[in-house]
Order: structure tokens, then C-alpha cells, then sequence
């Protein structure tokens, strides 16, 4: 009896043993695949990504090491990405917008090396004040470069400033044209500090000002206001000028965008420094930027987070 109850009892044992192996087993195995489930992933992403094409992104089901490091290079894959599209839409800004000035000077240059055209005095302005256009055009399309590369960065590098100082600064680097032009200018001009990249603002005021005395037709001041609200900073630039079609608000904000392309080679517009002003407002500032026209005026205006 006491025979038969032991041969029971290992096999039970014998039994419970190779349950007990099997489940380990299969508990093992799904341990380590998904353990290196991911690795293969990301192996396969990166001989992808060396082939020059862009993989689909990394499952992430975990918080440890290896879950850090796909989260690390899907961010990686990503911002591949956004700096190859950037790089293509500025190749195709630049082919497309340069195109037609260069053709104009070779053509003309071109009459005047076989005689077709004599030159004179208001020809040769014609065709320096189009250069320096083109001059102006790259130099600003380096700037919106640069302003698109910190827009997409993960850190953000703002400081606290007193705005009524910067606005004023603004305002002082155009007193001689100013004069000049005999356009006179008012300020009004609140108190506040506000988180800002001073590069950034001082080139979007010097911009929106720039833009005020080079449209400037009529009478009465160009008007700059600064007024603290209660989560914000609200900036105004108004001069008189034609107004802006209200179909046309939002457009005037893309790259190369201009109104009336003849007016704009008299004054030097490339269509860029609108876009570069709400690349640095909207996208590194979280701010935001926009045009209210009147019977006969435009007023630019900016909202910035405090």
C-alpha cells in the first residue's frame, strides 16, 4: 500500500515537474522576445535608415533602458525627417522665387552686351535695385533657416525682459529714415516683463516697423502701442497705408507672398519677412501674430505669453 502511494506521488511529482518546465519555458521565451523584440526593431530601423529611407517609428511598450532608447531614436527619426522637408521646401522657395529676377538681369544684361538696349541712368537703377533685392532675399532666407532649426529644438532659451526698453531701441534704429521721410511716429508703450529671445522680437519689430514706413501712404503718425493684458503682452504697429484685402490676411504671412509684386521691388520686399516674423512669434514664442486692416490702414499686431 505504503508502495503504491509513493509510486502515485512521484508520478504526480514527475507531472507537476514537467508543467512546471513547460510554463517556465514558455514563460522564458516570451521574456526574452520581448525583451529583444525591440533591439531587432530598432536593428532593422537603423540598416533602414542607413539605406536613406526614413523607417516607421519604434513600438515603445516599456519605461526601462531599451524602452528610453527606441523613444530616443524615434525622436531621432523624426526630426530627420522635419529637417529634410525643410530642406526641400527651402530648395523649392528658393529655385521658384529666384527664377524669374534672374532671368529679367540676364536678359537685360544680355541686350546691353549686343547693343539691343541703351543703357542709361534709370536702367542701370533698375537693375541695382533688383540685385540688391536679390541680396536682401538670401540674406533673409538664411535667417528664416536659422529661425526654423531653433523652432524645432526640444530646449527653448528665453529670458525675461523689460519690453517697453526693446520696443523703444526698435523705434530708434528708424528715427533717421523717419526724419527723412518726414513720417512722424507715437508711442505708447506699457511696462512689462515678458519671456522673450530679444534677437527674435528686435527683428520682428524692426520688420513690422520696416514694413510701416515702406507702405506708408496718407497722413497721421505710424502708431506703436504696447499694452499688458491679463495673461499677455499685445503689440500694435499702425500706419497709414492701403488696406489689405481681408481674403488676403492670412496669405501675406507665407513665404514669398506679396500683394502687388511691382510695388514690392520699388520698396525692396522680398515676401520673407512677415514669414520670418510668425516663424519666431507662433513657433518659438508660442505667440501669436496678425493683421487687422482699416478703411485706410493696416495695423499689424503681436501677442506674447507673460
Amino acid at each position: 500500500m505504503q508502495q503504491r502511494f509513493n509510486r502515485t506521488l512521484r508520478s504526480y511529482l514527475w507531472i507537476l515537474i514537467l508543467i512546471a518546465v513547460f510554463v517556465g519555458s514558455v514563460f522564458h521565451f516570451y521574456l526574452i522576445k520581448r525583451f529583444i523584440q525591440p533591439i531587432q526593431s530598432l536593428i532593422e530601423a537603423t540598416k533602414e535608415l542607413k539605406r536613406g529611407q526614413y523607417p516607421d517609428l519604434v513600438k515603445v511598450h516599456k519605461s526601462d533602458e531599451i524602452g528610453q532608447l527606441a523613444h530616443q531614436y524615434n525622436e531621432l527619426v523624426v526630426q530627420l525627417q522635419m529637417n529634410e522637408q525643410q530642406r526641400n521646401r527651402l530648395v523649392t522657395d528658393v529655385s521658384h522665387e529666384i527664377r524669374t529676377p534672374l532671368s529679367n538681369l540676364n536678359g537685360y544684361l544680355q541686350g546691353l552686351k549686343d547693343g539691343d538696349i541703351i543703357g542709361d541712368q534709370a536702367l542701370f537703377a533698375s537693375l541695382y535695385q533688383e540685385s540688391k533685392r536679390l541680396s536682401r532675399m538670401l540674406e533673409q532666407l538664411e535667417q528664416l533657416k536659422e529661425w526654423d532649426h531653433l523652432s524645432n529644438q526640444t530646449i527653448v532659451v528665453k529670458e525675461t525682459h523689460e519690453i517697453e526698453p526693446v520696443l523703444r531701441q526698435c523705434v530708434a534704429m528708424f528715427a533717421r529714415t523717419l526724419e527723412e521721410k518726414s513720417i512722424p511716429i507715437r508711442l505708447e508703450i506699457e511696462s512689462c516683463k515678458v519671456e522673450l529671445h530679444i534677437v527674435g522680437i528686435q527683428q520682428v519689430i524692426s520688420n513690422l516697423l520696416g514694413n510701416a514706413i515702406n507702405y506708408y501712404e496718407g497722413e497721421g503718425p505710424i502708431l506703436l502701442v504696447g499694452a499688458k493684458q491679463e495673461k499677455a503682452y499685445h503689440i500694435s504697429i499702425s500706419g497709414p497705408s492701403q488696406p489689405i484685402p481681408e481674403n488676403e490676411k492670412e496669405k501675406v504671412f507665407r513665404r514669398f507672398y506679396r500683394l502687388d509684386s511691382s510695388r514690392n521691388r520699388m520698396t525692396g520686399g522680398s515676401g520673407l519677412g512677415l514669414a520670418i516674423s510668425r516663424e519666431i512669434i507662433e513657433r518659438y514664442h508660442q505667440g501669436e501674430i496678425g493683421v487687422s486692416p482699416k478703411s485706410a490702414s493696416n495695423a499689424f499686431w503681436i501677442v506674447l505669453p507673460r
